[in-house]
């Protein structure tokens, strides 16, 4: 999860850097697009490709459908927010996830790790003003809605990685998100620029191997576990616009992070503890 949220901060840049010249569904469309060569050069060289067809269809529609939204509404709230305060945001989303896969899964969450939760929460109020404007921003609000297609959506892998290969995860995400992307942005398509085929590549990169990161974590690990590594995300977003858009988070942003740092130390902590406890 580390390892998917550094390259997803570098395709969240990337995105940022496009939308700032193309509509939000065309970026959708070029993010998929973009990483697909490398997945299938990725999956010639895993001999992946047998039996590609036999997964579970309506789950991969589903799947599909919800990043197609969840990439578009991204992209839309990017347009207008910073990385650091889009993040901010869409940490609402590790605690739909917990909640779903108390609910969907039936995974056990102790009362310590609701806690957590809900003090890292407290954390991204912090940052987004005590008086909660952030919230009600048409980005604000598109960020918020592209947090809750991904908290359905890690559902769906969970529960899609008990019958599918992560490959035909892959492979189909991207291959179904691409045409939805397409067929939404084909009348409106402007024509790519020769100096953004850069953000292009950086784009291919760091989608294909977060997507290969990301989909190994919830496909091997707990999810209300695996998703508070998610919060290392404001980090790379607090350094990303320092570098590229010379922004730096105020007094309430760094006071926030810290609140939500340390949730997120005491859900790992808490779940090592009681590993060991289990298997001493």
């Amino acid at each position: 999860m580390l390892i998917a949220v550094a390259m997803f901060s570098l395709m969240d840049t990337s995105m940022k850097l496009l939308s700032e010249h193309y509509p939000a569904r065309q970026v959708t469309a070029l993010r998929a697009l973009s990483s697909l060569p490398l997945l299938c050069a990725y999956m010639l060289y895993r001999g992946a490709f047998k039996g590609i067809t036999r997964v579970r269809w309506p789950m991969h529609l589903l799947r599909s459908a919800l990043g197609i939204g969840m990439l578009t509404m991204f992209a839309f709230g990017l347009s207008m927010l910073s990385l650091a305060e889009a993040y901010s945001i869409f940490f609402i989303a590790p605690a739909l996830i917990t909640a779903l896969s108390v609910v969907v899964l039936k995974e056990k969450v102790g009362v310590g790790q609701w806690v957590a939760i809900v003090v890292g929460l407290i954390g991204v109020l912090v940052v987004l003003r005590p008086e909660g404007t952030g919230f009600l921003s048409i980005g604000g609000l598109a960020i918020l809605g592209a947090a809750a297609c991904y908290a359905i959506a890690a559902v769906v892998s969970r529960v899609l990685a008990r019958s599918d290969s992560n490959e035909s995860m892959m492979f189909w995400y991207l291959i179904l998100m691409a045409l939805g992307g397409l067929a939404m942005s084909v009348q409106h398509w402007v024509p790519l620029r020769a100096q953004d085929g850069w953000v292009l590549l950086a784009l291919a990169l760091s989608g294909f191997f977060g997507q290969l990161a990301i989909t190994r974590a919830f496909s091997t690990g707990k999810a209300s576990v695996v998703a508070p590594f998610e919060y290392s995300a404001l980090a790379w977003g607090v350094a990303i616009d320092w570098v590229l858009w010379q922004t730096l988070p105020d007094g309430y942003t760094l006071l926030g992070a810290g609140i939500i740092i340390a949730s997120g130390i005491y859900l790992v902590r808490r779940e090592t503890v009681h590993a060991e406890a289990e298997h001493p």
